[in-house]
């Protein structure tokens, strides 16, 4: 089951966040708990979502699409295991920093303490990644 989403989720504004000032960080504020990605804008296909996260998330892939991290504050680590014999390795992301993971790679972010992101991808990309839905699967398209 999707967790409902909070007070603050706005509907789809008409612009979509184009042609406008998008301040991060007030958008960001408005968030209420960890691992709930809220779209800011859109450009063509893709959203800009921004999240706020701590602690490890599942492990999840995208088969067929990229998703790129964008650290606003703290510091991310994304660990990857990226073939079918184990191989693991792990990239760590501070404030400023960015990295794209490809699609069809297994990924999981973690923080050892709050990290504010913003998130871009697809629309229609599921957060937990193509496989069963889990406790932190959020329903798409909710707008802050």
């Amino acid at each position: 089951m999707y967790p409902t989403p909070n007070s603050t989720t706005a509907p789809v504004p008409a612009a979509r966040g184009q042609s406008q000032t998008i301040d991060l960080a007030q958008k960001i504020s408005q968030i209420n708990g960890h691992w709930q990605p809220r779209v800011v804008a859109e450009m063509n296909d893709y959203q800009f979502k921004v999240v706020k996260v701590q602690g490890d998330f599942q492990w999840h892939l995208h088969a067929d699409t990229d998703e790129t991290f964008v650290v606003l504050d703290g510091e991310l680590r994304i660990e990857h295991r990226a073939s079918a014999d184990g191989d693991h390795s792990v990239i760590v992301l501070r404030r400023g920093q960015m990295a794209v993971v490809p699609k069809g790679v297994e990924h999981r972010p973690c923080a050892e303490n709050e990290v504010q992101l913003l998130l871009i991808e697809p629309r229609g990309v599921v957060n937990t990644g193509d496989g069963a839905k889990g406790e932190r699967t959020v329903e798409n398209d909710q707008w802050v």
